[in-house]
């Protein structure tokens, strides 16, 4: 037997109301996120190692100098490869190519701006980014779905009123999906190589784009009957 709990729409002495709320809030970036590459090129396989190793190691000696500012630290992909000649008979190894991918994410925008011109300044080392991001569990999140919230209850007890009747319940509240934080202006991926001087590199002047961070909400209410005869 179904009762009028579990019915899936409402009933002439319950009247369903089903409202979608939304949010969306543009905020600052809380974290910013940089790629490394670092790279050797050389006719042996060992001297491209020993290059590579020393490279990384400056490159990871940096980034650590710059202590809390840099909130994570990780290596990525590593390789080594021989580089075939274009010409000739046979397998002929003209030299061999490695690198190493660095990912670094940082909290302090001062920083980033002068470790990543300091980075790019660094021999064969290529510098990607930044990807600007919020934080995981930052409370931006919380406050845009209570946002959305309040909003469907905001419109819900609107149309309820319309009919000159309140709500009477919560049936049911459904995240519809939240959307992951993006620039609310679109800007290029900065790429830097190295610089030939001997003078060191003046720090990027970085400017952080607003992150816009949307929530959604799908609610349904039961509300009291309306006389529609009036």
């Amino acid at each position: 037997m179904t009762t009028d709990a579990t019915r899936p729409y409402g009933t002439p002495e319950s009247p369903l109301v089903v409202v979608r709320g939304e949010a969306e809030l543009e905020v600052e970036p809380e974290t910013a996120r940089i790629g490394v590459t670092v790279g050797a090129l050389n006719r042996d396989r060992r001297s491209t190692l020993d290059d590579l190793t020393r490279r990384n190691a400056a490159a990871l000696d940096l980034l650590k100098s710059y202590g809390d500012a840099v909130r994570q630290l990780s290596t990525g992909a590593f390789s080594l490869s021989p580089e075939l000649a274009e010409r000739g008979r046979g397998e002929r190894v003209r030299g061999y190519r490695g690198s190493v991918y660095l990912t670094a994410e940082f909290t302090d925008f001062t920083a980033l701006g002068e470790v990543t011109t300091r980075l790019a300044d660094l021999e064969l080392t290529r510098v990607d980014g930044p990807w600007w991001a919020l934080r995981p569990d930052s409370p931006v999140h919380g406050e845009a779905r209570q946002q959305a919230a309040r909003e469907a209850v905001r419109r819900a007890r609107e149309y309820a009123q319309a009919l000159g009747t309140s709500l009477t319940a919560l049936v049911e509240l459904a995240d519809t999906g939240a959307e992951r934080p993006r620039a609310a202006f679109d800007r290029g991926t900065r790429r830097l190589a190295v610089a030939d001087s001997a003078q060191p590199p003046q720090p990027l002047d970085l400017e952080p784009p607003r992150l816009r961070v949307t929530a959604q909400v799908s609610a349904h209410f039961t509300m009291a009957p309306p006389n529609l005869c009036s």
